[in-house]
């Protein structure tokens, strides 16, 4: 539930709308994927049902009532709960390994497959770096902590690109005996 935990987190600097959380969210981690307005509106529906947020008010207006959301104190134990308790660590299976495996799978060449996403990698690295030039502290956190991930990233490509060249030349001398 970080998503959940993450709007709490935001709720402790006062009460807001969920147009103001989206947007306290967009701000805080621009790096992430992009967050629908609706993924936000079931997140708080959820909390409030869970006793996390209560809402402060209803306000009326030209559209739909906005509802103005606050932390419960239940809320803020949550998020301290949440904060001190580390993640698990553990081999999360990314796109790029389902993609080059699936590539080995079916015959198609998984060198293609690393070669392409190095170069994204490589292409994102830069553009990450460049924002990260003018960011503000949280920005540029931000961006380190995406460009360590996309170092990461990167390593795992060379080494698995390696590691094919390696097992093609153990078959070629394979087939040669």
């Amino acid at each position: 539930m970080s998503f959940g935990h993450t709007l709490l987190g935001l709720l402790e600097e006062g009460p807001q709308h969920g147009y103001e959380l989206k947007h306290r969210y967009d701000e805080h981690f621009p790096g992430a994927r992009p967050l629908p307005f609706g993924q936000v509106y079931a997140t708080l529906a959820r909390l409030h049902r869970d006793g996390l947020v209560d809402v402060a008010a209803v306000e009326s207006g030209a559209g739909p009532d906005r509802k103005v959301y606050v932390i419960t104190p239940a809320g803020v134990s949550e998020v301290d709960h949440w904060i001190d308790a580390p993640t698990p660590p553990g081999f999360v299976k990314s796109e790029v390994f389902s993609r080059v495996v699936v590539a080995l799978l079916s015959g198609r060449d998984p060198d293609a497959v690393l070669d392409a996403q190095r170069a994204a990698h490589l292409a994102h690295m830069r553009d990450v770096t460049e924002r990260r030039r003018n960011a503000d502290l949280v920005g540029a956190m931000a961006c380190d902590f995406e460009l360590f991930h996309l170092e990461a990233d990167v390593k795992w490509i060379q080494h698995a690109a390696r590691r094919l060249e390696k097992e093609r030349t153990r078959s070629r001398k394979g087939a040669r005996s």
